[in-house]
């Protein structure tokens, strides 16, 4: 018999960050390391370009602030969710307390991120 009122998942919404910051950390996250961990040390890139000032003038512009955000949140929600069920592979059955407790520590980091970014200045 076919169930007409299956329970709704909250799945989706988990696999959505998941993805996100799957992606984020797969294509931007190693252009930011090239460019702020390898060519300004390097000099390639002029260490004037990367002052405070101008630093902070684009992580407060709206663009930059989502940058910032993007850049610490949506890895750490990938990264949580893929504990969140490696936990579950090995058979560290935690149930709702751990989906709670991984997806709580993605939440604080992306909080602190946005916190992070209005305060600069």
């Amino acid at each position: 018999m076919i169930n007409l009122h299956p329970k709704r998942s909250d799945e989706p919404v988990w696999w959505s960050l998941f993805g996100a910051g799957g992606t984020w950390f797969a294509m931007i996250s190693p252009v930011t390391i090239l460019v702020l961990g390898i060519m300004v040390p390097l000099g390639i890139i002029s260490p004037e370009a990367m002052s405070y000032d101008r630093a902070a003038d684009f992580a407060t512009s709206f663009i930059g602030a989502l940058f910032v955000i993007a850049t610490l949140s949506l890895p750490m929600w990938h990264g949580m969710h893929r504990l969140h069920h490696g936990m579950h592979d090995l058979k560290f059955h935690t149930g709702v307390v751990g989906k709670i407790a991984c997806y709580a520590a993605a939440f604080l980091v992306t909080a602190l991120s946005i916190i992070f970014v209005f305060m600069i200045k």
